[in-house]
C-alpha cells in the first residue's frame, strides 16, 4: 500500500505494515522514509505534533528532502493490527503508552528509545516472542515548524534478544535499508544495547552541562576527559551485569574502557573532529529537550544506572555527582 500524496487515509480500525509510536525526530524520519518506499505507515502521536502532521504531513530535510502524508492516530484504541510496532517516543510514560496498545495485534516490536529498560517493557505487553532488540545511530531534530532535520544516518541495528539470526529481523532491516535508513542485523543485540547505553550516559552528561554542539565537547581535551571517565564508570557497571562492551555503538566504548586514558582521550577527540567535519550542527536530543524546556530522560537513564550499581555495591562517584547536577540544570533552566 503506497502513501497517498493528496489525502490522509481514514481507516477505522487501522491496519498498517508499520505503526510508529512517537513522532519526534527519529519517528518522523523513519515514518517519512518508509512511506516514501511504499510501505503503509501510521503515526501514533498527540497534541501539537499530531496536528502538525495531520495538516502538513511528515516533512524531512537535511540529509534528504521528503514530504509524505501518512495517517495519524491520536487514539491508540484505533490501531487494530501492525506488522511492526516501532517505539520512538521519549522514555517517560512508556508503560502507559504501551498499555493503551495492548489490544492490538502486533507481529514484531522494537524500541529505539534510550536506556535498556525498553525490551522488557515491550515484552510485558506483547510477549517476549514479539520483541526485537534495537539500537539507532540515527539523529535528527524537529524544528518549531514541524520539519524534522535529518543529521546523521549511520545505522539501525536489529536483533533477536536471544541472539538468534531470524528472517523477521532481516526482513525489517531490509525494509529500513530499502527506504533509505541504513540498517543491519546483529546476533548480540543486548551487548550492543548496553554499549549504546554506556555511551549515551556520557554523552547526555556532557551535552547538558556544556550546552554545546556534539563536536565541541568531544574535541575539547577537558570535556573529552570527563566523558572518558564517565564511560569507564559505566563500563564497570556493564561488566558487573555480565555484558562485554563492543565498539559497535555511538562511541567505541570497548576501546575507551580498555585503552590507557591518554589513548582513550585521543580516540574521543578524533571522533569530535569527525563530527566537526561531517555533522557540525549535531546536537544530542537531551540538549534539544533542555533548550525547549522539555523533560529530560535522566531518571530512566542516569537514575537507572545508579540504582543498578547500588544494588551491587558498586561505586560510580562521577555518575553519582552528575545525576543531581543534571537534574538541577533541568529544573533551573525552565522559564519562571
Amino acid at each position: 500500500m503506497h502513501a497517498n500524496a493528496n489525502a490522509v487515509a481514514v481507516i477505522d480500525p487501522v491496519d498498517a505494515e508499520f505503526a510508529i509510536l512517537g513522532a519526534g525526530a527519529i519517528g518522523s524520519i523513519l515514518g517519512a522514509h518508509l512511506a516514501r518506499a511504499g510501505y503503509s505507515v501510521v503515526m501514533l502521536a498527540r497534541g501539537r505534533r499530531a496536528a502538525q502532521i495531520e495538516l502538513d504531513g511528515l516533512k524531512v530535510t537535511g540529509l534528504v528532502d521528503l514530504a509524505e502524508r501518512v495517517p495519524i492516530l491520536t487514539e491508540p484504541s484505533r490501531l487494530h493490527r501492525a506488522g511492526v510496532l516501532v517505539v520512538a517516543m521519549k522514555t517517560m510514560g512508556t508503560a502507559d503508552a504501551l498499555a493503551k496498545l495492548s489490544h492490538a495485534k502486533i507481529g514484531a516490536a522494537f524500541s529505539l528509545q534510550n536506556g535498556v529498560l525498553k525490551d522488557a517493557q515491550l515484552a510485558e505487553v506483547f510477549g517476549k516472542h514479539c520483541v526485537l532488540g534495537a539500537v539507532a545511530d540515527v539523529s535528527g531534530e524537529v524544528r518549531n515548524d514541524g520539519v524534522a532535520i535529518f543529521t546523521r544516518n549511520v545505522n539501525v541495528l536489529l536483533g533477536e534478544v536471544d541472539g538468534l539470526l531470524s528472517p523477521r529481523a532481516q526482513s525489517i532491516a531490509g525494509a529500513l535499508e530499502k527506504s533509505g535508513v541504513r540498517a543491519s542485523v546483529v546476533s548480540d543485540i543486548r551487548r550492543v544495547e548496553w554499549s549504546k547505553f554506556t555511551a549515551w550516559v556520557g554523552l547526555l552528561v556532557l551535552s547538558v552541562t556544556t550546552r554545546a554542539e556534539t563536536w565541541r565537547y568531544l574535541s575539547n581535551p577537558d570535556s573529552a576527559r570527563v566523558l572518558v571517565r564517565v564511560v569507564r564508570e559505566m563500563g564497570r557497571l556493564a561488566r558487573a551485569l555480565g555484558f562485554e562492551l563492543t565498539d559497535q555503538a555511538a562511541l567505541p566504548v570497548a576501546g575507551i574502557c580498555s585503552a590507557a586514558e591518554s589513548e582513550a582521550l585521543d580516540l574521543v577527540m578524533s571522533i569530535g573532529l569527525h563530527f566537526a567535519r561531517h555533522a557540525p550542527e549535531h546536537r544530542m536530543s537531551p540538549l534539544q529537550d533542555l533548550l525547549a524546556e522539555r523533560p529530560l530522560e535522566i531518571h530512566e537513564t542516569l537514575g537507572y544506572a545508579l540504582h543498578e550499581a547500588q544494588q551491587r555495591g558498586l561505586s560510580l562517584p562521577l555518575l553519582a555527582s552528575f545525576y543531581p547536577l543534571v537534574s538541577a540544570i533541568e529544573q533551573t533552566s525552565k522559564s519562571l
